[in-house]
């Protein structure tokens, strides 16, 4: 491991531009701001036609047979697992390199997250290490589809089906991926997609599940709205009159409202606009960096067409004299704010000291951590911008390259 630098700026150095630079942001145009306008003056503001209508949409873009919008990402993998049958007792596996929602929906449930470890070239969930950790008590699989690009979904359903456990992916940043040609959603037993502003396509928050089974797909209505059904089919008294519903099992308040639908769906209009965009700056990283033998790029698995929600950049600490600390640093003080995406879940103090989970289980995920951080990647950076970021760390490698720089 190299040595931090006291200071971030590099000696003498001038940063390679005078503006800050994040590491993700919405773009909203003025049709995102008239399709938000016309519901703030309609006769709905939630629960209203641009649900139904965001519904069919999902359904349209990618194939699946049903869609139920909610109120965010972690709302739409809690429903998720419940309507996959996760309880309490049961096991649900999935990747230690995520948000902690993919694993905290085991825990909703009553069910206890196992983390399998990442294939250390794409970061995505491996299928072998997957297969490690199935047992009787293992209901379900959260595949996730990390920076956007599919996990091997192939491997994942069929090693699924051969035990009777459902394949959720977690597509909070896939959108506008395809699989073998298919687009992302339409795959897996049930998809979630996330609306969160730093993603490809937003609502401010938001979320989606995503099925072609009917029996999960009502099972999903009743967990989004308290467990309460207006059909009269699933009545279990007689009908009061025209005003009657009932509960009929405990769900919860996810739904979304018309507002966030809107914006969603004019966003979704733009989607083929911002995955090229997105690829175009994957191409331009790629570029630049895959030719500098102190740093690594994420590797591609030639089935997924992705769609990037994040690039990540992982350095080679034995080539350098600065650490990953170090490098983020450096590059806050050129002017360029990245982010680091994810700490592994169990390191959190909640599953280690609650918990009981220990480091150690998923050695891959872990040094992926250690050596990664998460550089600038939405629709509305420029070319220039794009340079500034390639500059940024051209500059850093070739000051802190072992044998150069403080050491040379």
């Amino acid at each position: 491991m190299g040595v931090r630098m006291e200071k971030p700026a590099i000696a003498g150095g001038t940063p390679v531009r005078a503006t800050k630079l994040y590491y993700g942001h919405q773009f909203v145009d003025k049709a995102d701001v008239k399709a938000v306008e016309e519901v703030l003056t309609s006769d709905y503001l939630t629960c209203g036609p641009k649900v139904v209508e965001l519904e069919k949409k999902l359904c349209e873009i990618t194939g699946a047979k049903y869609a139920v919008a909610v109120c965010n990402g972690t709302a739409a993998l809690h429903i998720a697992a419940m309507a996959a049958g996760v309880g309490a007792g049961d096991e649900l596996i999935t990747s230690p390199i995520t948000f902690a929602a993919s694993a905290n929906c085991a825990l909703y449930c009553g069910a206890r997250p196992v983390f399998a470890d990442i294939d250390p070239d794409t970061y995505n969930i491996d299928p072998a290490r997957v297969r490690e950790k199935i047992t009787d008590r293992t209901r379900a699989v959260v595949a996730v589809d990390f920076t956007g690009q599919a996990a091997q979904l192939d491997e994942l359903l069929s090693m699924c089906r051969e035990r009777g456990i459902v394949l959720i992916e977690d597509a909070a940043h896939s959108i506008g991926t395809r699989y073998k040609g298919k687009p992302v959603g339409s795959i897996a037993d049930i998809t979630t997609f996330s609306f969160h502003p730093v993603k490809t396509v937003t609502g401010g928050e938001g979320g989606a599940v995503l099925t072609d089974r009917a029996d999960i797909y009502e099972k999903l209505l009743l967990y989004r709205s308290h467990g309460i059904t207006k059909d009269e089919g699933d009545y279990e008294n007689e009908s009061h009159g025209p005003w009657y519903h009932e509960q009929i099992g405990l769900g919860y308040n996810y739904r979304i409202t018309d507002i966030q639908c809107a914006l969603i769906l004019s966003q979704i209009d733009k989607l083929g606009q911002f995955a090229r965009r997105r690829r175009e700056i994957v191409q331009r990283y790629d570029s630049a960096f895959s030719q500098m033998p102190e740093l690594s790029v994420q590797r591609e698995i030639p089935e997924s067409d992705t769609t990037r929600h994040l690039y990540i950049l992982r350095i080679r600490p034995e080539a350098l004299t600065i650490d990953r600390r170090g490098f983020f640093e450096a590059m806050a003080a050129e002017n360029i704010c990245c982010n680091v995406h994810y700490i592994p879940v169990y390191w959190h103090p909640y599953y280690e000291k609650k918990l009981g989970y220990q480091k150690g289980i998923c050695p891959n995920a872990e040094k992926l951590y250690m050596e990664m951080m998460s550089l600038p990647i939405y629709y509305s950076l420029t070319d220039q911008d794009v340079d500034d970021v390639i500059a940024a760390v051209r500059k850093i490698v070739a000051y802190y390259r072992v044998g150069e720089g403080e050491s040379g």
